[in-house]
């Protein structure tokens, strides 16, 4: 198999000191991570905020060095030859502020080229292609200062895809953007591994389930440093398909929480969600016969459903299933 990147028990563990009589803390944030990326993939990390996908990147990409484990990038050890790597790469990351904000957008991407060797007129010929693929053809003359943050965040990412690398490394690259520019960028992502047919990897890092399943060709699932599942959006979905999954909107729980719904046979997960004075529940069941027997609960603590559904699964379900809990829970205990 012809592999874009590698890792091997790929570890990073973070030291923490405390005061002066404490003893020096761990942090594990990457815990003997093994994936295989293939050439010409489009791959994505998905997981929540502290996750560890950006230490893995920046591993990847020779910014940080490992714990322990081997990573490699085009077949070279980003440890021992960091030097070799970073020629066939280029890193993207969300809501970074990079250029020179005196500097024109044309101007910033000029520079940026000059550090890679790329000759001027081939470089300005690849900016005006660029720009006018995300919509920035008429703002090449413009202040990076004066920019939008969504149109800054366009400009960085043709800045990632200028020097044509072997691999590109987009770190939460829609993170902040609203809804017309986030699609944008991911149409604009999506073609340009199509159109390089096999001969570009991209690695995509996200929170965002919709934008792992609408881009990503496979999904490595991470949390608290560990890769939990990895496979294609669609099999790894398809694993739940022999559950039943549905949708209740209630009367509010009160306090009461999910312990009681958590304790009935045939439940596997259940989450829950306070919304604009209901409750949303969500629970994956082994069967749909055990609906009933939420719903009788459900009766018997004087709780009313307003709506119910039942649906196909997603990866937030998929990722529910492996953790227990929703990303948005997730991130909110990390939050605490």
């Amino acid at each position: 198999m012809d592999l874009a990147v590698k890792t091997q028990d790929l570890s990073r563990i973070y030291k923490i000191r405390g005061g002066k009589k404490e003893e020096a803390k761990e942090l594990v944030a990457l815990d003997h991570v093994s994936v295989e990326i293939k050439r010409g993939e489009l791959f994505g990390l998905l997981g929540p905020n502290g996750a560890g996908k950006t230490t893995l990147i920046k591993i990847l990409t020779t910014l940080l060095s490992p714990t322990s484990g081997v990573a490699t990038v085009g077949g070279i050890d980003v440890a021992k030859e960091p030097h070799n790597v970073r020629p066939i790469i280029n890193m993207v990351s969300g809501g970074e502020s990079s250029g020179y904000g005196l500097l024109t957008v044309r101007e910033n991407l000029w520079m940026f080229a000059q550090f890679y060797g790329i000759p001027t007129k081939v470089a300005n010929e690849r900016i005006k292609e660029l720009l006018g693929i995300v919509g920035l053809g008429d703002r090449d003359n413009t202040k990076s200062s004066d920019l939008s943050t969504g149109l800054r965040q366009k400009m960085n990412i043709v800045r990632g895809f200028l020097t044509d690398p072997e691999v590109l490394f987009l770190d939460e690259p829609t993170l902040g953007l609203d809804v017309g520019a986030s699609r944008d960028v991911r149409h604009f992502v999506r073609g340009w591994v199509d159109e390089n047919k096999g001969d570009k990897t991209l690695l995509l890092t996200t929170h965002y389930m919709v934008e792992a399943d609408e881009l990503c060709d496979r999904v490595a699932i991470i949390n608290q440093g560990r890769v939990l599942a990895c496979d294609t959006p669609s099999r790894l979905k398809r694993n739940l398909q022999r559950d039943a999954i549905f949708k209740l909107e209630v009367s509010p729980l009160n306090g009461a929480g999910t312990g009681s719904f958590e304790k009935l046979a045939g439940v596997r997960q259940v989450t829950h969600q306070a919304q604009d004075g209901q409750s949303i529940l969500e629970f994956i069941l082994e069967e749909e016969d055990v609906l009933g027997r939420v719903v009788n609960t459900m009766t018997n603590q004087d709780i009313h459903i307003f709506n119910l559904e039942k649906r196909e699964a997603t990866l937030e379900d998929v990722f529910v299933d492996l953790v227990g809990k929703s990303m948005k829970e997730v991130e909110g205990d990390s939050d605490s």
